[in-house]
């Protein structure tokens, strides 16, 4: 089927990237917007604008039905849903294919093997991935059992859970019982599923992912990104390939991507996400992200490939183009998150009117973001603003070309991470590759709010 016509059910940078692509393809856009985005930047830049609803989320970016309607009174081919909001809903896929629209995504049946985290580790296992130590947890009063088994410290996650929503620290074995009551119960309220399993917590562990892309036969790898600087388990900060990683290890977790891209016949893009254990040099599956992710940009900058047109190549029902031959690597990549946050004060949100927006320009520099000045930051979303992605030789040119073009961001009217950031490039640890996802945190307590951040 060749799209003519995709309704985008998203908003900020991610809608503006879909966009950009889809308009070199010759594909008609729709931007289903809420109220709130109704004059920004994607909704001026699309073919059309469809309303989907009042700006919380819970009526618009995240109401199936409304997304669907939108699609029908616009009379698009296919729904490209981004990421976040219905990106992995299978609700939205099922609904999609049942109203004869193609859903921009894997099938309903791959969104289920990878939307259950206890699913996703069976799949996993069954592809000879090698997972954290642990499991599900069938009955409280079996908590320390299977705590016995895994061993202090360990993690109490909510199947439901993700971004590091649900997840609990146990270190002691007095706490245990009390903290899996809690997280049962705030698993149920948070997530409506109260279910929760137990891993071993690595003490010192890096996030690195494996882009996939893949056409329900072939599967192809993209190469590794580190994610590991990571406030509450958002990610900061990515870059590819992943630095000071054993070639060896690397190959390894490119393997193992690629078999569960295969055992699950995937179709579409896929993120598999790894925990790297550095104090036992080794590494766990954790998830797959059955979507785009944020971080895709510096994947195509050290492949060259524009990964949503892929995306959307798939979704005709096309075969890669692509063998795992053809796909070679050049340079080093770093993207850093800008978000309208206070980090001076516990990353206080920040929204209101941007009265100045500057990014540089200039070789081996992108920024994707849908802010200009005028620019209303909503209260009702995720903070972000724009992505800064560096293209360099090798990591201490990005790195350079990072800071060079970090001092000549201007962002006026909100507060930003902007400092942040800069600090961080500062860091001579940072600096030297390799840091892992607890080096964040000890970075923030070396200034504490007051100080140097204020």
């Amino acid at each position: 089927m060749i799209l003519r016509r995709v309704l985008i059910a998203n908003r900020g940078e991610i809608a503006l990237r879909i966009i950009r692509t889809c308009r070199r393809l010759g594909i008609e856009t729709v931007l289903a917007a809420s109220d709130a985005d109704l004059d920004s930047v994607p909704a001026r830049t699309a073919d059309l604008v469809v309303r989907l609803g009042p700006p919380p989320p819970s009526a618009s970016y995240l109401d199936v039905d409304a997304v669907l309607s939108a699609a029908k009174a616009a009379g698009v081919d296919a729904v490209h849903p981004g990421y976040g909001f219905l990106s992995e809903n299978q609700r939205l896929a099922r609904a999609c294919a049942e109203a004869g629209l193609v859903f921009i995504g894997p099938t309903v049946e791959q969104l289920a093997a990878v939307g259950d985290k206890l699913e996703a580790r069976r799949h996993a296992v069954a592809a000879g991935l090698p997972v954290v130590p642990g499991g599900p947890l069938e009955d409280t009063a079996d908590a320390a059992r299977l705590a016995a088994e895994i061993g202090f410290p360990l993690l109490i996650k909510a199947v439901g859970g993700g971004g590091g929503r649900g997840m609990k620290q146990v270190h002691d074995p007095a706490d245990l019982a009390a903290t899996v009551d809690l997280a049962v119960a705030e698993a149920g309220a948070a997530f409506g599923d109260p279910r929760v399993y137990l891993e071993r917590f690595v003490a010192t562990g890096r996030h690195v992912e494996v882009q996939l892309v893949a056409d329900g036969e072939s599967v192809v790898h993209l190469g590794t990104r580190d994610c590991s600087v990571q406030r509450r388990y958002q990610k900061l900060i990515e870059e590819a390939p992943a630095p000071a990683l054993d070639p060896a290890l690397r190959e390894e977790m490119h393997r193992a991507a690629v078999a569960l891209g295969k055992h699950l016949e995937y179709r579409g893009l896929g993120t598999v996400e790894f925990l790297v254990d550095v104090d036992r040099g080794t590494f766990y599956f954790l998830e797959m992200n059955a979507r785009i992710q944020v971080e895709h940009p510096v994947t195509e900058a050290v492949t060259g490939l524009d990964l949503v047109a892929e995306q959307l190549a798939v979704a005709e029902g096309r075969s890669l183009s692509f063998g795992q031959a053809d796909v070679s690597f050049t340079g080093h990549a770093v993207e850093c998150r800008i978000n309208a946050e206070d980090w001076a004060h516990d990353f206080r949100p920040s929204p209101g009117t941007v009265t100045e927006a500057v990014w540089p320009l200039g070789d081996g520099i992108r920024v994707d973001t849908h802010l200009q000045a005028g620019a209303t930051v909503p209260p009702y979303y995720d903070s972000l603003l724009a992505k800064l992605i560096v293209h360099g030789r090798d990591r201490a040119d990005a790195l350079t070309r990072l800071r060079s073009a970090l001092a000549r961001c201007a962002v006026h009217g909100v507060g930003t991470n902007i400092p942040m950031h800069q600090e961080v490039l500062a860091e001579a640890e940072f600096a030297e590759g390799g840091v892992d996802t607890a080096w964040f945190t000890r970075f923030l307590r070396d200034r504490p709010v007051g100080s140097s951040r204020g």
